[in-house]
């Protein structure tokens, strides 16, 4: 809870500086400088990307927490498993093994969200972050496509 607090409090003030951004950017461009115009609309620009940004960081999280609610209805999330180091760690030999039999289990059913969703929390519990993303995003696209098959 205190992570998706935080994560509306830095996208709240991410959102007020954008704000700040485009209102300046709308400002240079109105001067009708040429400076001012091309500053103005790189302004812009930018504040548009980072509003992507922000969307698909936001549909991202959405997803996830959808798919991980089904999953435990279903009661099929992953259990911890992983041994700890004294230090409060996770072991390496540990997640490698939990690992090894996520992937193993993956490839014997690629088609399946939740076998993706997952190697996704494997990938994490390794620290291997763009990977465990880029098995989440199949997680959420496999769903969406069996979801939508069922509509």
């Amino acid at each position: 809870m205190v992570a998706r607090v935080m994560y509306f409090v830095v996208t709240l003030a991410l959102l007020l500086g954008l704000a700040v951004v485009a209102a300046t950017g709308g400002q240079l461009m109105a001067s009708g400088k040429a400076a001012g115009v091309g500053i103005g609309i790189c302004a812009e620009a930018l504040v548009g990307i980072a509003l992507w940004f922000v969307w698909k960081t936001y549909r991202f999280g959405r997803d996830s927490q959808r798919l991980s609610r089904m999953l435990e209805a279903e009661g099929g999330l992953p259990v911890d498993e992983l041994k700890h180091t004294p230090g409060g760690g996770i072991d390496r030999d540990s997640a490698d093994a939990v690992f090894a039999r996520r992937k193993a289990e993956t490839e014997a059913a690629p088609e399946d969200w939740r076998s993706w969703f997952r190697l996704a929390v494997a990938y994490a519990d390794a620290r291997d972050t763009p990977r465990a993303r880029k098995a989440m995003e199949r997680a959420i696209k496999l769903q969406q496509s069996e979801h939508a098959a069922a509509v």
